[in-house]
């Protein structure tokens, strides 16, 4: 993979995921965006994308309930895609360790701006090509 170029974004907040994708979008990425839950993980699927912004508040499917089944080589064995959790809720201290092992990123989305969120995709992504892939 070189760079992270396609981000899928499952995010249920109409507002929320149209800030994303235009800061994205400005900065020469390609967005997808899904509003549930079911439609995330039916795109997620295709492993066409190279990062996943997940919700874990989505209907339909919850994004715990997406990342369990992406991150499981039974069900999606050749998934190429970086995962970064994005949420609101206040998750106890060992909930969070379990979401930041399984995810290669966990932000809160009310501590970050899309500017920040833009930093933290160059950022993962410059950490990629200097891995050589």
């Amino acid at each position: 993979m070189a760079g992270l170029k396609t981000i899928l974004c499952i995010e249920d907040e109409h507002f929320i995921s149209e800030l994303y994708a235009r800061a994205l979008r400005k900065e020469g990425y390609e967005v997808t965006i899904m509003l549930s839950g079911d439609d995330g993980l039916v795109a997620a699927k295709t492993d066409r994308f190279d990062l996943i912004l997940l919700d874990l508040m989505t209907p339909g499917i919850t994004g715990m309930e997406i990342l369990s089944v992406l991150k499981d080589p039974k069900q999606t064995p050749k998934l190429h895609s970086k995962i970064i959790i994005t949420t609101n809720l206040d998750q106890e201290e060992s909930m969070r360790e379990e979401l930041e092992k399984k995810a290669d990123g966990y932000l809160i989305k009310a501590e970050i701006t899309p500017k920040q969120l833009v930093a933290i995709v160059k950022q993962m992504e410059e950490q990629i090509t200097n891995l050589g892939g």
